[in-house]
């Protein structure tokens, strides 16, 4: 709470008009008067009280009080009314020479609006041309509750933010009870340094930080000095601290991430507001002691988990019950609830076992978004209640890049973006089911203008090619035909209508999925490596998994969503193919497992029917001859298709490349199902 000082009486100090009783009336002295009080003339009110007023109250305290308060309270809109005196008052004021002006006082401040009524007394001073009227000031004239003494209090009551809650109202963050932990230097033991170097390695703190706080000019030996919060749920560590001589605890509030690593990027997490955000922050909406939402949900939803902190203007006196004067009730932040699911998106995290990549998790019938993974990652209790420096380069050091958001980012899909291409190709109609087109080989090229370039497919074919086929064979050679049959033009047209090159409609930024570096396929080469996954295309993890909604909703590309509370099936796109269309490649991705020739026979088991596609994004380098790949696979539960899981896998080139992928995919859906 902060205190507003009272005024302090001293030596009087009069400044009066030249003018006679007769020329100026009282009502003339109080329209002046309230005119500078309306416009917080400080000087100016004081320059016309009367002889006893400033006796009592020193023009510097009087000026700076008001101005302090005024300030303090954020006072605006101040307006001060009264009414005219009769003709008959005026009469008998100018004999008696004194006269009093009932008046109101309303103002808007930091707690909303106060408004008050009082009186004010103008007497007659001076002599013959040097008398005038003077206002009889006191407190009240500030408030009324301080006429008599008493002290102006500033209380902020702060908000409690919001949670984030999964699907399952689990919460993804939460307030809970933390263990502030900290020393009492008096009881540090024999060997001080070494307790210091163990709570160092315990809290992840330098020596030097701990120093620093024992140093601080308020410490004795016998007061507890805090250090770091800790979750409860860091139990070995807190037990190992527990251990150490003049070590203890002060119970706290603290924000708590129950799911740590596996929901670090999405979730993010909060931290004290900084000098250069508070610049950048709209005025009085933050102060420096405020925590605020530094990444993930915690960051993008800041201005609804937050909520408003209350304020209280009171008046204190001794021995006496506070006045409240205003009073703004705090708004506590509101929860947010997605549409994740908590322990899918623990177990797809945990799956990585350590290994680079990202995921996406979605309900392909409603566009809920069920898990956004990005491996590796970090903990958001970590990060949220202090990282010491070595840590933090630790993190930024590492090759897998842990900091690294790759849910955000795109990637080139592979093969898994086949079925985007068929269809294109079948909307235009520059693919006909049923029809086939005749391959030789394992390598075609179009001609002089390729040079020495050729695409390359896996496996051979027996007799002509049709769509179908060259899903569950994954040939290469098959779409780049089609999509240079086609032509830039039609194909970057379906591109576009599958959400290439626009803004992706989701709350949470995720990169734009792009066609190329300069947004065309004009070089025929790159049209014919995008149409397999390669060239320049990349993409999201989500907006892949967005993709294969139309196949699943008769020719509807859904929207995302994130929030429970959102519309749900949403469509972004409308008819990118039909019906029929649609089955054809349900049918064809359910061969992709199923069928003998197809690439994903590692999702073929027997108590779960599972359609989808594999994908292997080659990341060599021009003119080398491999280089790593990264892994993909999209697979869903053929019949009750209610997740879809698009999930990419870095470096699978030593582990099977897409199979390895096919392979955790295959036990989630089954773990889920």
């Amino acid at each position: 709470m902060k205190k507003i000082i009272a005024l302090i009486p001293i030596v009087l100090l009069v400044l009066v008009a030249a003018c006679s009783n007769d020329e100026v009336t009282p009502q003339d002295r109080f329209d002046q008067y309230v005119k500078h009080w309306n416009e917080q003339e400080f000087n100016e009110m004081y320059n016309m009280s009367t002889t006893t007023s400033t006796e009592k109250y020193a023009k510097e305290d009087y000026v700076e009080r008001y101005k302090n308060i005024y300030e303090d309270l954020n006072i605006d809109n101040l307006n001060i009314t009264y009414d005219k005196l009769s003709e008959e008052k005026m009469e008998t004021a100018m004999e008696k020479g004194t006269a009093q002006f009932p008046f109101t006082v309303e103002m808007e401040t930091i707690a909303g609006p106060i408004t008050f009524d009082y009186k004010a007394t103008l007497i007659v001073e001076g002599e013959e041309e040097n008398a005038n009227w003077f206002v009889k000031w006191d407190p009240g004239f500030i408030f009324p509750a301080i006429k008599d003494g008493g002290e102006i209090g500033l209380s902020n009551i702060k908000p409690e933010r919001g949670e984030i809650l999964d699907r399952n109202q689990l919460p993804l963050a939460l307030n809970d009870t933390v263990h502030n932990v900290g020393i009492v230097p008096g009881k540090l033991g024999s060997n001080p340094e070494k307790a210091k170097q163990k709570i160092s390695d315990l809290l992840g703190m330098s020596i030097e930080s701990i120093n620093k706080n024992l140093d601080a000019g308020w410490v004795e030996p016998d007061l507890f000095v805090p250090l770091k919060k800790v979750p409860k749920s860091a139990e070995q560590t807190l037990n190992q601290l527990w251990e150490v001589s003049g070590v203890t605890e002060r119970k706290v509030t603290g924000r708590v991430y129950p799911y740590g690593e596996s929901l670090g990027h999405l979730v993010g997490f909060t931290g004290p507001v900084t000098a250069e955000e508070l610049e950048e922050m709209d005025s009085g909406a933050y102060s420096a002691n405020d925590i605020i939402g530094k990444r993930g949900l915690e960051l993008l939803y800041e201005d609804k988990l937050r909520g408003e902190a209350g304020v209280e203007i009171t008046v204190s006196k001794e021995n006496e019950e506070d006045t409240i004067l205003a009073e703004k009730p705090v708004k506590n932040g509101e929860d947010v609830v997605t549409t994740i699911d908590a322990d899918l998106q623990m177990k797809i995290y945990e799956s990585y076992d350590g290994k680079a990549g990202t995921a996406a998790a979605i309900h392909p019938k409603t566009g809920e978004t069920l898990a956004l993974v990005s491996s590796p990652s970090f903990n958001s209790n970590e990060m949220g209640f202090g990282i010491s420096q070595s840590r933090r380069d630790e993190l930024q050091n590492n090759p897998k890049q842990p900091l690294l958001n790759r849910f955000t980012s795109t990637y080139a899909p592979g093969s898994t973006f086949k079925p985007v291409t068929a269809a294109i190709g079948l909307n235009n109609e520059s693919i006909i089911p049923g029809e086939g087109i005749e391959i030789n080989g394992l390598t075609w090229s179009n001609g002089e203008g390729w040079g020495n370039y050729q695409v390359r497919r896996v496996s051979e074919s027996n007799g002509p090619v049709d769509v179908t086929n060259a899903l569950v064979r994954s040939d290469n050679i098959y779409f780049a035909k089609k999509a240079v049959e086609m032509g830039s033009e039609k194909y970057v047209n379906g591109l576009q209508q599958f959400g290439f090159a626009k803004d992706f409609p989701f709350e949470y930024p995720i990169e734009t999925s792009t066609i190329s570096s300069n947004g065309k396929l004009n070089d025929e080469v790159l049209l014919a490596d995008t149409s397999y996954g390669q060239g320049e295309i990349q993409m999201s993890a989500l907006h892949l998994a967005m993709a294969y909604t139309p196949f699943l909703n008769k020719g509807n590309l859904l929207k995302p969503t994130i929030l429970a509370d959102a519309e749900k099936s949403q469509v972004w796109q409308e008819k990118l193919i039909t019906g029929e269309q649609a089955t054809l490649i349900q049918e064809a991705l359910r061969n992709v497992v199923a069928a003998p020739n197809g690439t994903a026979k590692g999702a073929h088991i027997d108590d779960l029917a599972i359609s989808g596609k594999t994908g292997t994004a080659e990341l060599k380098k021009s003119g080398e001859e491999s280089g790593p790949e990264n892994g993909w696979f999209v697979g869903y539960p053929t019949k009750n298709q209610d997740i879809l899981i698009s999930m990419m896998i870095e470096n699978t080139e030593k582990q099977g490349g897409s199979a390895f992928t096919v392979g955790k995919v295959t036990e989630l859906l089954k773990a889920v199902k």
